[in-house]
């Protein structure tokens, strides 16, 4: 009954306590198949000039997916009109996911860059239609779109442009959506939903690593089986595991507390920090490390090159630097384990470069697993 009440609401805006809901776990989907792609790219372009364009385009599907979390945020989900404008971004963010390969060709980039453009208007359309309702919010949503566009400009020439210098062009891109966020997200205006929001990025998280699991397994389901390729499976899934339990073991509960305990402007600045900024490393690490896992399930007996070490280790340290970062912002101290430990993994994996598959993964899995005995004994003794 409620769902078919959601058509008859004078108000857009979202009732007290609001959860995810299903159309907005259906979004999420297509910006996680998007990460996929981006993972499949990074692949084929380990090169320092490749990995500077997989960051580039990789910054674009979550600013975007950040967007729609924040006009989502305040909407209530269950409106009919906001499950249209939402499946209807869902399909134009589908033909920006599959056309990842092509942000960077010479022809053919516009059938990345107009659907990102397209995506990003409607969650702006979206959001200001939600925020009518409340003079402050709209005032808010009003600058933020205004200042957006300069920056839906410069990628709209950079797809114009030679591939090599539409990497300036969008890293150009990335500066404006940095500034506009500094200067918006401290306003008063916002309207969060503390435990929504912070739900949103947790489901992120959590289908992310779900589909560096299936990356992974792809390779293993068409590969030979062998003793060396079962080790490397293992460490994956091992890898996987612990890097949830370093995030949803205790930090994104107390991320969350925190996000619930800050009002108005202070809130909103600790949710651009330690969400849409913090987590935009948190699922870069996810891709990194599924990059790594790919290449090793590609290749399980033979020596590791450096390339794929340097995605793994960095994938790990991204991510558990970067919920460390996200941490402190929220004034609870400095996770020294999550800054030591990778720091001398990342040594370490320099050291050992000849091993094999299995033995690189079995450093990475000791390494946290040391992580997370180190906090667990830290936090008992704490509680």
């Amino acid at each position: 009954m409620s769902r078919l009440a959601g058509w008859k609401r004078q108000t857009i805006h979202a009732p007290g306590g609001q959860s995810a809901t299903f159309v907005e776990l259906f979004f999420d989907l297509v910006f996680v198949f998007a990460l996929t792609e981006v993972t499949h790219f990074a692949v084929t372009h380990l090169d320092p000039g490749g990995v500077a364009r997989t960051i580039l385009i990789f910054w674009l599907i979550w600013w975007a997916w950040s967007q729609w979390t924040w006009a989502l945020n305040p909407a209530d989900t269950e409106h009919g009109l906001v499950r249209i404008g939402t499946l209807a971004a869902t399909a134009i963010a589908f033909a920006m996911a599959v056309s990842v390969e092509d942000a960077f060709n010479a022809d053919g980039a516009l059938w990345f860059v107009v659907p990102y453009i397209l995506v990003r208007l409607f969650g702006l359309a979206l959001y200001a239609r939600v925020a009518t309702e409340r003079a402050q919010h709209l005032a808010a949503v009003r600058t933020f779109a205004a200042l957006s566009m300069f920056g839906f400009a410069v990628v709209l020439i950079g797809g114009f442009a030679d591939p090599d210098a539409r990497v300036w062009w969008w890293l150009a891109a990335v500066v404006l959506d940095l500034l506009v966020a500094g200067r918006v997200a401290g306003f008063e205006g916002w309207h969060i939903h503390p435990e929504h929001f912070a739900e949103r990025h947790g489901l992120f998280v959590i289908i992310a690593l779900g589909e560096s699991l299936i990356v992974a397994a792809a390779g293993v389901a068409g590969a030979e089986r062998t003793a060396e390729l079962a080790a490397v499976a293992i460490g994956a899934i091992a890898v996987t595991c612990l890097l949830w339990w370093t995030y949803f073991g205790w930090l994104e509960e107390g991320l969350a507390a925190r996000l619930r305990e800050l009002k108005d402007g202070s809130r909103s600045s600790f949710a651009r920090d330690a969400y849409s900024l913090c987590h935009l490393l948190i699922i870069a690490g996810v891709v990194a490390v599924a990059v790594g896992l790919e290449e090793l399930v590609a290749h399980p007996a033979g020596e590791v090159g450096g390339d794929v070490l340097a995605a793994l280790g960095v994938g790990v340290a991204l991510f558990l630097g970067a919920s460390a970062a996200a941490w402190a912002r929220a004034g609870n101290g400095i996770l020294w384990a999550r800054i030591v430990v990778p720091a001398g993994l990342g040594a370490l994996l320099v050291l050992v470069a000849g091993l094999t598959a299995g033995w690189i993964l079995a450093l990475v899995v000791g390494s946290l697993a040391l992580i997370v005995a180190i906090e667990t004994l830290t936090r008992s003794r704490t509680d």
